[in-house]
């Protein structure tokens, strides 16, 4: 069994050195252009170079949750994609969030500017009851945050292209009901998988129709937001504030006003990181699994884009 490695702007040492641990039947090499046919291929934004020199390839596991830079790719139909379901990045995500929409429930943002001006302030309480939290994208990654909310007594919405249902959770599904979760929420966490159908869905019209003093955390693919949309709605009031970690340029360009816009926080894209043991092993198993005929999680539909 051959595995190549094709990993953009990821050492790729450590991995081979993790799947040879895991594997240690395989072949695994780094590919470049011209290598022998793989059985699998384990990559990150591969080139269309790498499908075209692979027509032999059972199933490509991808290293990351979002599969957005592989499905723009020209595939054969018979190719698996496979994702991450998990690999400690829900965990993550789940910590990012209750970060940020605790530090601007409490207002800790505002006690941190005070503070820098020596000025000792009292904010009356909010009350949780007034913040509800909507949760785009209802995966693994959207349940596990939905879960990690539900967890300081903020009232949770979610919603998917799909009918879900999550104790606890007020769902919602499909287009035709966007607009009703929507209304409903106040701070919006996208998790969505980024599609055709989802670029772009964070823009003027949908913002403005979160209640007043909405928040939007803002964790999935820079594709979902229009970035000109944000700051009018930031300037006059419709929103109260936004936490960004991923951008349609990456890094984020020094001259970018989200990186001084007062009501803006920017992160590097870290709101979760593949974590490289946790991954190799789950790939590893899924070898396995489709050497010995068996199903796995995990394969992406074309269709869908996830």
């Amino acid at each position: 069994m051959r595995i190549a490695l094709c990993l953009t702007d990821t050492k790729s040492a450590p991995w081979i050195e993790g799947l040879h641990a895991a594997l240690p039947d395989a072949e695994i090499v780094d590919w470049t252009p011209g290598s022998p046919q793989a059985d699998y291929a384990v990559v990150w934004a591969p080139p269309q170079q790498m499908v075209d020199e692979q027509p032999g390839l059972k199933a490509m596991f991808n290293i990351g949750a979002g599969v957005d830079a592989i499905t723009k790719l020209d595939l054969p139909p018979t190719l698996k994609i496979v994702r991450l379901d998990d690999a400690g990045m829900s965990v993550q995500m789940a910590e990012y969030v209750c970060h940020a929409l605790i530090r601007h429930f409490r207002e800790f943002d505002v006690y941190e500017a005070e503070a820098r001006q020596g000025r000792w302030v009292y904010r009356k309480p909010l009350s949780r009851a007034d913040f509800p939290v909507g949760i785009m994208g209802l995966g693994v990654l959207g349940e596990r945050v939905a879960r990690a909310v539900q967890q300081f007594e903020f009232p949770v919405l979610g919603w998917s292209r799909t009918p879900k249902s999550i104790e606890g959770v007020r769902t919602f599904a499909g287009e035709a009901r966007l607009g009703d979760f929507l209304v409903n929420t106040r701070v919006l966490v996208n998790l969505l998988p980024l599609t055709d159908a989802t670029r772009g869905i964070l823009n003027r019209t949908t913002l403005s129709a979160l209640k007043p003093g909405g928040y939007l955390i803002h964790i999935a693919r820079g594709g979902h937001l229009v970035e000109e949309d944000l700051i009018p709605l930031l300037d006059s009031g419709k929103l109260a504030g936004a936490t960004l970690d991923v951008f349609h340029q990456e890094p984020l360009p020094a001259d970018h006003a989200f990186w001084r816009h007062p009501k803006i926080t920017v992160t590097p894209h870290g709101s979760a990181r593949t974590l490289r043991s946790e991954s190799i092993a789950q790939i590893a198993g899924k070898i396995r699994a489709l050497q010995a005929g068996q199903p796995i999680a995990g394969v992406v539909d074309p269709q869908r884009g996830y």
